[in-house]
C-alpha cells in the first residue's frame, strides 16, 4: 500500500515561529496508524512543543525501536536527523550519538513493549547515567503489531482482545525512572494535549535525562469475548487463505483539563476506566522521596498521577560524568583523536 506524503505547499499566512518556520514545518508524513490511535496525538504535541520552543528541525535527532510508538518517528519533523533501531535498543544507540555530538537534542520514542520487556535492560542504564535526552514512552498496555497481547505495563487483572485476564503485576516505569535517579519524570495522557505540550516542552529543555511516560489508548484490540462475530470467533471458523482484519475508525479520546489535585474520569472504548489524578500545586517536584510516595498511594486508589512529578534542574549529564571534551567528537580533527603514543603511554602509567 502507498501512502501519499504531506504536500509541501503551505499557504503563505500560516503563522511563523521566530525561527521562520510554520506548524507544518515540523510535521512528517502521513500517519498509517489507526484512525483515533493516542499515539498520533502524541506526534501532534511533539509538533506543538518544538514549534513553540522555536527549535529549528536540524537541531533535533528523533531515535526508536520497534513497534506501533516507534513508527511515530516518522510522522514528526520530516526536516530532522532520524535512526529507528532494533528492538529495544534505541537507548544504547541514542547514547552513543549523544557521545559523539552533545549538540543536537534528543528525542528516544519507545513504547511499553519496547521499553519494559526487551529493552528493560536498556532502559535502564540510559536513565541511571543520565544521558541528555526526552526519553518518551507511549503506553498503551498491548504489542499492538503483533495482535493485542499484554505488554510488561498491563495492569493485573485486564482483560485482552481474546478476553484472557492478566494475572502479571505491571511494570512502572515512572517508579522505575524515579528509582533510577531521573532527573526530569513527568506522566501524560495523550489525550489531555494542553497539559501534555507544556511537559514536553519543559522536558526538551532539561539538562539531563528526561523520562516521560504518556498513557495512549489502542482502539484496535477491544473487541469483546465471547462473540460469535467477533474477529477472533470468524477465525477459528474459517479456513482463510489469508488472515485480513478491518479495524473500525474510532473517535479519538479527550478530556477537558481538570484543575491541579482533582480527579478526571476517562472512558475507553471497551468500557473500562481510566482515573486520572492531575498533580496538586502544592506538590514538592525536587523530593524524589515524596513524588515516589505520591505515586503509591494514588496506585493504591487505583489512580493514575499525571504531571511533573520530580526534576532536578542542576543534575549533571552523562558529558559531566565522564568529562568529555566540550567540542562534539565529530568535530575534533586527528590530532585531537590521535594525540601520539607518547600521549597514550602516560594514560596507561595513570591507570597502573
Amino acid at each position: 500500500m502507498t501512502y501519499l506524503p504531506k504536500p509541501k505547499l503551505h499557504h503563505p499566512s500560516l503563522q511563523k515561529n521566530r525561527v521562520g518556520f510554520t506548524r507544518r514545518d515540523y510535521e512528517g508524513a502521513i500517519s498509517t496508524l489507526c484512525a483515533g490511535c493516542g499515539h498520533d496525538s502524541i506526534s501532534a504535541a511533539i509538533i506543538q512543543a518544538c514549534w513553540e520552543l522555536d527549535i529549528e528541525p536540524h537541531r533535533v535527532a528523533k531515535l526508536s525501536g520497534i513497534g506501533c510508538s516507534s513508527k511515530t518517528p516518522t510522522y514528526f519533523l520530516g526536516q530532522s536527523h532520524g535512526f529507528n533501531t532494533v528492538h529495544g535498543r534505541m537507548p544504547s544507540v541514542l547514547t552513543g550519538a549523544n557521545l559523539a555530538n552533545r549538540e543536537l537534542l534528543y528525542l528516544g520514542v519507545s513504547g511499553d513493549g519496547d521499553s519494559a520487556s526487551i529493552g528493560i535492560g536498556q532502559f535502564v542504564h540510559a536513565i541511571r547515567r543520565g544521558v541528555d535526552m526526552v526519553y518518551i514512552v507511549e503506553n498503551n498496555g498491548v504489542y499492538g503489531l503483533t495482535k493485542g497481547q499484554f505488554s510488561a505495563t498491563a495492569d493485573q487483572g485486564s482483560k485482552s482482545k481474546k478476553g484472557a485476564v492478566n494475572t502479571d503485576a505491571p511494570v512502572d516505569m515512572v517508579g522505575m525512572a524515579l528509582q533510577l535517579g531521573a532527573s526530569f519524570v513527568a506522566r501524560g495522557f495523550s489525550g489531555d494535549k494542553q497539559q501534555l505540550v507544556p511537559i514536553l516542552k519543559a522536558a526538551m529543555t532539561h539538562t539531563g535525562a528526561a523520562f516521560v511516560d504518556v498513557i495512549s489508548p489502542c482502539v484496535a484490540f477491544n473487541n469483546h469475548p465471547g462473540s460469535t462475530k467477533s474477529y477472533d470467533y470468524v477465525r477459528e471458523h474459517n479456513h482463510a487463505l489469508c488472515r485480513m482484519d478491518f479495524i473500525p475508525p474510532r473517535v479519538e479520546i479527550t478530556v477537558d483539563s481538570h484543575p491541579p489535585g482533582e480527579v478526571r474520569e476517562v472512558r475507553q472504548h471497551d468500557g473500562s476506566m481510566l482515573r486520572l489524578r492531575k498533580l496538586p500545586d502544592s506538590h514538592d517536584t525536587g523530593d524524589r522521596v515524596a513524588a515516589m510516595n505520591y505515586l503509591h498511594e494514588c496506585q493504591a486508589r487505583g489512580e493514575i498521577v499525571t504531571g511533573l512529578l520530580y526534576v532536578d534542574p542542576e543534575a549533571p549529564d552523562l558529558h559531566a560524568h565522564l568529562d568529555t571534551a566540550p567540542v562534539a567528537f565529530n568535530r575534533l580533527a586527528e590530532p585531537e583523536l590521535c594525540p601520539g603514543a607518547a600521549a597514550l603511554a602516560r594514560i596507561n602509567a595513570g591507570l597502573r
